[in-house]
């Protein structure tokens, strides 16, 4: 048991530094786009938290299914907040407006 969770540590650890570089090195330009298509994968996780919180297992994953809900939730609607925000500033300016 001590190796398989030495393992998943050593794997989470190599996941984060690996997402970390492929993030820093997206162009601006991207990040609009992929910011939209992690946020459909993320309501795929919602999809999954729902299913471990409803299927009533034990009340440990009844409550970390919640949990899990819960902050999926707010990355998704974060997520599509900082979207439409990105996609504001490609919008042309109104007329009439002052312009920074």
């Amino acid at each position: 048991m001590t190796a398989s969770i030495i393992v998943s540590i050593y794997i989470f650890v190599l996941a984060i530094f690996v997402g970390f570089e492929v993030i820093t090195k997206v162009p601006p330009l991207l990040h609009t786009p992929l910011m939209s298509g992690s946020n459909a994968i993320s309501g795929i996780t919602i999809v999954g938290a729902l299913i471990s919180a409803g299927a009533g297992h034990s009340g440990l994953s009844t409550i970390l299914g919640t949990l899990a809900v819960i902050c999926a939730t707010i990355n998704v609607v974060g997520g599509f907040l900082v979207t439409d925000r990105m996609l504001e500033m490609f919008k042309p300016a109104k007329k009439g407006t002052d312009q920074k």
